[in-house]
């Protein structure tokens, strides 16, 4: 009979059963993991381990660097660079605000759409703030200048805002707070 249970869990699971995403939220900020988040300030350090008695693996200098959050304890989220590098950093570092990076250069256009009027281009390694994405295509914003570019340009989305068809996004059920650490928190 246990293992029964143990094959309709596992069953409930992959099928994407209101069980498994409410699974997404079981973390200690109550935010989904995986997650992307923003680097607070300008010089960051990542740690080997959580807490400040690991030593320093990185230091990252440039404000606004998205990250994926992967894990977390309760003051500590494990995060992803956009090199791959993954690091601890205390969660007060972190913002809920997106950003995204740049990976190729993009132009950004008036209309989500290949023809739309170019408005500003955005070099490869930019960073640029994340409004919103649909059908392959993201809303950013950087230095007062705003447009679409296509997802796929980009450093910093899940699956479902790469592509709506990818099915639930990594957001899953929970609510969406714009604070890394919930609602009512500002670090």
């Amino acid at each position: 009979m246990r293992f029964l249970s143990v094959i309709l869990l596992l069953a409930s699971l992959a099928a994407g059963s209101p069980l498994a995403m409410a699974q997404s939220c079981d973390t200690h900020s109550g935010l989904p993991v995986p997650r992307f988040v923003s680097l607070k300030f300008e010089s960051v350090n990542g740690r080997a381990g959580p807490s400040l008695g690991h030593p320093i693996a990185w230091e990252y200098v440039r404000a606004g660097l998205p990250m994926e959050v992967i894990a977390e304890t309760a003051d500590w989220r494990r995060v992803r660079d956009p090199g791959g590098e993954e690091t601890w950093m205390h969660r007060r570092v972190l913002s809920g605000r997106r950003s995204v990076l740049i990976q190729t250069g993009a132009a950004l256009r008036a209309r989500p759409e290949a023809d739309g009027v170019i408005e500003a281009q955005a070099e490869a390694g930019a960073i640029v703030w994340l409004e919103r994405c649909r059908t392959g295509w993201c809303r950013v914003e950087a230095e007062g200048e705003r447009g679409w570019v296509p997802a796929n340009t980009l450093w910093g989305i899940n699956d479902r805002e790469r592509d709506p068809a990818a099915g639930p996004s990594a957001s899953g059920p929970c609510p969406s707070t714009g604070s890394e650490d919930g609602p009512g928190l500002s670090d």
